[in-house]
């Protein structure tokens, strides 16, 4: 199955109004318009691979709803939306609003939750981090609510605040990129166990979000700055787009940050 269908929302509001990771500085601001451009690039990247985009309306009042990643975790007709940081949650109701609209089925936790952002599809796996935006007792609604074995994860720090800073699904079922830097030594376990192929990223180069990837299995999309990695996918024979997120990460988010899957198969 490859992932082709995409939630976004536009960056047109796009700013930092507060500080919830290590990314974000108030006194730092994003080029806006620059920000659209990167936005724009990376839109047209998917469509290009043949992915299908679809948009959820931004929210003046809501500066970070363009890393709709944050917004849930779905799987065939159903959503298990996040429990976002207070700054965070005046998105949900649009997040939910849409999800309904579409025919999706809807779940809540009231556990701290980070959406897709630490809970990575892997065909019948849900890589799922905890620890730093998510509670491990939001793992019950997600068990509840989905049909994944659930692989608990944890990061080593706030700098990996979500998961996929810290590991990307290149194929699915298959094959995973990390960072062993990012993960403490039960996860590192874990993860080495699952009998995948495994790409190791240096902690630089995901420092520079090069794990904050989108890969159908045929293209990855990915930041650009990471030169060893984008040669490790190129030589398994995949497609891949570097592409400028300079504005974008000031946020604290990439290209993957940008981006629901909507088409997880059940």
């Amino acid at each position: 199955m490859t992932h082709q269908r995409l939630l976004m929302c536009s960056a047109r509001y796009f700013r930092i109004d507060y500080e919830i990771n290590p990314y974000m500085h108030v006194g730092v601001q994003p080029d806006v318009e620059a920000a659209l451009v990167e936005h724009e690039n990376i839109v047209e990247a998917h469509l290009a691979a043949g992915r299908k985009i679809e948009f959820v309306d931004a929210d003046p009042s809501c500066p970070d709803m363009t890393y709709t990643a944050n917004a849930a975790v779905v799987q065939g007709n159903r959503a298990v939306l996040a429990t976002l940081p207070p700054e965070r949650a005046d998105e949900t109701p649009h997040h939910r609003a849409w999800l309904e609209s579409h025919e999706f089925e809807v779940a809540s936790t009231p556990y701290a939750f980070s959406g897709q952002g630490d809970a990575l599809a892997c065909g019948p796996l849900l890589l799922a981090a905890h620890g730093q935006r998510t509670d491990i007792r939001a793992f019950r609604t997600l068990q509840q609510h989905l049909d994944y074995e659930i692989v608990p994860l944890r990061t080593t720090s706030s700098q990996w605040y979500d998961l996929d800073l810290a590991v990307a699904v290149i194929h699915q079922g298959s094959v995973l990129a990390y960072n062993p830097a990012a993960l403490d030594a039960p996860s590192l376990r874990t993860l080495r166990g699952l009998g995948m192929e495994l790409i190791e990223v240096s902690p630089a180069e995901a420092a520079a979000f090069a794990l904050n990837l989108i890969s159908d299995g045929r293209t990855v999309t990915m930041t650009a700055g990471a030169p060893r990695l984008a040669a490790d996918l190129r030589s398994l024979g995949l497609a891949v787009t570097e592409l400028d997120t300079t504005e974008l990460r000031k946020g604290g988010g990439g290209i993957r940050c940008t981006a629901l899957t909507l088409d997880n198969p059940a």
